[in-house]
């Protein structure tokens, strides 16, 4: 699950990060008194930041025109103003496709002097079971371009999660980044506060691009959270009631806000040929061979382990609310899951949607027999595949045919 900026900043803070004075505006009424607490507490200028799940804000273009999702204003008369012409429309950035997102909340900051920008992540290193924390000099720039043209100004630092960050270890990335005196220490207890915050939400990443050095009002130098991203693994949120409450379903698409009702992984995708897969790497390999063999896949949709009548039902239903869908391959490996539950399943969803595009089954595993004597018995119009190449080929051949 993802979150926006500003509720990343408040679990942020509750572990300890230093963040600007910040607050969060759900309405054109809301932004005019945050904007005059903003100036009240002595800042010059007064930041109005678009909040959506997407990256290149700053970059962005609404589709009304207006350049940018993020602004710098020097006053609260033009902080309302421009929040005018942000709050309700539409942003498009690199990350958002054609559509863009609507701006439904905006983010109501205190001008920084920015002195140095920095990057910092931590997040799972899966290659060794171990917590990673990323930092970089190269802050306010992708992570990706650093590791493509300047991978060396990357510095890691693994941590044990059976002791957790070592004061050593936040030490270690502090002196990598070139800071001293004053501001060596205040990084040392960001880094540890935001490691807390990976590991205590349960998070699947959190990132700061930027973490920034700023100048105070008295000249003095701190360090604090500029920017800041966490996704969440959504495996631990029944940990996080309160986290639970952060999700934005207007962030979300339709079919897979539907599909999270029934615990199923879907994404959706661009192609024409679903797919109904169980278990995540399957479903990688199947969205894989249909392209091998010149498909394209429509979605991505793990049922999981174990799944029910009810789930495979459900999963159905959601495939076939995209237009775009002109045949269905269903790929099983039966290991937890009986293949006859599947089939079952598969034959009450054709019969309760009355399917009438191309369907392609291939069970293999537990109860396989049985499975196919379902369907087989079943006096719907299901075409079976052999093994994984089998299926995908006649699946993209059904699709073509129908296509002529």
């Amino acid at each position: 699950m993802n979150i926006h900026e500003y509720q990343a900043k408040q679990l942020l803070a509750r572990h300890g990060v230093a963040v600007p004075l910040e607050i969060p505006a759900k309405s054109l009424a809301d932004v005019r008194p945050a904007a005059e607490k903003i100036a009240a507490a002595g800042s010059a200028k007064v930041v109005v930041k678009s909040q959506i799940h997407a990256g290149g804000r700053g970059k962005g273009t609404f589709k009304t025109g207006f350049q940018g999702g993020v602004k710098v204003t020097s006053s609260v008369d033009e902080a309302v103003s421009t929040a005018e012409k942000m709050l309700g429309n539409a942003l498009v950035t690199k990350q958002t496709g054609a559509e863009g997102r609507c701006v439904k909340t905006l983010l109501i900051s205190e001008g920084a002097k920015i002195k140095k920008e920095f990057y910092l992540a931590v997040l799972l290193d899966r290659a060794v079971g171990r917590p990673l924390i990323m930092a970089s000099t190269e802050g306010g720039v992708d992570i990706e371009e650093v590791a493509a043209h300047t991978p060396e100004k990357i510095f890691k630092e693994w941590i044990d999660p059976a002791v957790g960050i070592m004061p050593f270890q936040a030490r270690n990335i502090a002196d990598a980044l070139g800071l001293k005196g004053d501001l060596f220490n205040a990084g040392v207890k960001l880094i540890i506060g935001v490691y807390k915050t990976w590991w205590e939400c349960d998070a699947a990443m959190v990132e700061l691009n930027p973490l920034a050095v700023i100048e105070l009002k008295d000249g003095k130098e701190t360090m604090v959270a500029l920017d800041a991203k966490i996704s969440l693994d959504d495996n631990a949120l029944y940990r996080h009631k309160d986290i639970q409450e952060m999700r934005d379903l207007n962030e979300e698409a339709p079919l897979e806000i539907e599909a999270s009702k029934f615990n199923l992984n879907y994404i959706k995708l661009d192609g024409n040929i679903a797919c109904l897969v169980n278990g995540a790497g399957l479903a990688m390999a199947t969205m894989d061979i249909i392209q091998h063999f010149g498909g394209m896949p429509a979605n991505f949709l793990d049922v999981g382990g174990g799944a029910s009548k009810e789930q495979v039902t459900a999963a159905f239903k959601i495939i076939l609310s995209d237009p775009n869908v002109k045949g269905i391959l269903v790929n099983i490996f039966g290991g937890i899951m009986d293949c006859n539950v599947i089939a079952t399943g598969i034959v009450a969803a054709v019969k309760e949607t009355q399917l009438h595009i191309p369907l392609v089954v291939r069970l293999e595993g537990n109860n396989v027999a049985m499975g196919k004597k379902t369907l087989a018995e079943s006096g719907v119009a299901i075409i079976t595949g052999d093994s994984m190449s089998d299926a995908a080929q006649k699946v993209v051949k059904a699709v073509a045919a129908r296509g002529k």
